[in-house]
């Protein structure tokens, strides 16, 4: 990868971290599914009249909005609202990686290694460790949430990679599409009829003016930007070369609501998203491979046919499908 896609790489785990920021201040704006139906409102009504629908079918675009865009953000945005730390909530939904390595073998009945359960097993061990911790001050309630928005994201997942779409960003945004109306639909209901329409009001007013600016930079830059940059470096490298650049998300999301929101984690909730990362690392086979390349095990020349090392252009054994998804927060 040459060094300027490196910096872009970089540059998308940023502005996915610093999306966790982006919702914590819009929550203070408006309720949470209210918010998540208008981050994709925002996208639906251009993508429907200016991109090409993607030629894939409706059941897997359907799947990947309800998975990736209802339960996920739906979730995820509740949980913040209800006192998950926007930096906590940064790595613990990284656990979407072990559920679509899970998912697959249930459903697709797709093999997993025993690295891939290994790699399961420490972020199982690290959810657990934040969870104790949690429990010790605060409810566990934002907690489920987010890690059942994690399982909305590998819903999603399975149901990108069974669509196979030609055009991946195509899909992706066509995917902004299904939300609206679900999410609406729930605000509806639990946060009422008029509630978000009036939050969206007063936005306009001289003191709501913060939560304009997190709708669109949490709907343009951390949505069109990001997946933008993210989809065509995938186009260029293989995911295993790309996908790890996904993992500064929650250190940049940890990072960013330390400074900006002045949220402590313990030193137990940091071990946890440590071992929650390292675990997605191991599962998905680039920690094995990083390891490998440092003491140079891995550094043999390929030689013609693809001998030694990595076939030319392949993707590494073992890759998971979660691996190979456009990260979203």
């Amino acid at each position: 990868m040459t060094a300027r896609d490196r910096s872009l790489a970089v540059l998308v785990a940023v502005l996915w971290g610093l999306n966790f920021l982006a919702v914590r201040v819009g929550l203070d704006h408006f309720p949470p599914f209210f918010l998540a139906a208008l981050r994709y409102l925002v996208l639906a009504v251009p993508v429907v009249l200016f991109v090409p629908r993607p030629g894939v079918r409706l059941r897997w675009l359907l799947g990947y909005g309800l998975g990736f865009g209802v339960a996920q953000f739906g979730l995820l945005f509740l949980a913040i609202e209800q006192g998950m730390p926007s930096g906590l909530a940064s790595v613990v939904v990284q656990a979407s990686a072990p559920f679509t390595v899970l998912l697959g073998a249930l459903l697709l009945r797709e093999r997993v290694s025993g690295r891939q359960l290994a790699g399961i097993g420490l972020a199982v061990l690290g959810m657990a460790v934040i969870a104790v911790d949690r429990a010790r001050t605060a409810p566990l309630l934002p907690l489920v949430l987010t890690v059942l928005a994690a399982l909305g994201w590998a819903v999603g997942n399975l149901a990108s990679r069974q669509a196979r779409p030609e055009y991946p960003l195509r899909f992706a945004l066509w995917m902004a599409v299904v939300p609206p109306l679900p999410l609406l639909a729930l605000s509806a209901v639990m946060e009422g009829p008029a509630t978000g329409w009036r939050a969206l009001g007063s936005s306009f007013g001289p003191e709501g003016w913060p939560g304009l600016v997190a709708l669109v930079y949490i709907a343009v830059l951390g949505s069109v930007v990001g997946s933008g940059i993210w989809t065509a470096l995938l186009k260029r490298y293989p995911a295993g070369v790309v996908a790890p650049f996904s993992m500064l998300v929650p250190v940049v999301g940890m990072a960013g609501a330390w400074l900006a929101l002045h949220e402590r984690p313990t030193g137990w909730a940091v071990a946890g998203g440590v071992a929650v990362v390292a675990g997605v690392l191991l599962g998905t086979g680039w920690l094995p491979r990083f390891l490998r390349d440092r003491d140079g095990t891995a550094a043999a020349p390929r030689l013609p046919g693809g001998g030694g090392g990595r076939p030319p252009g392949g993707q590494p054994a073992g890759t998971t499908g979660a691996s190979q998804e456009t990260r979203r927060s």
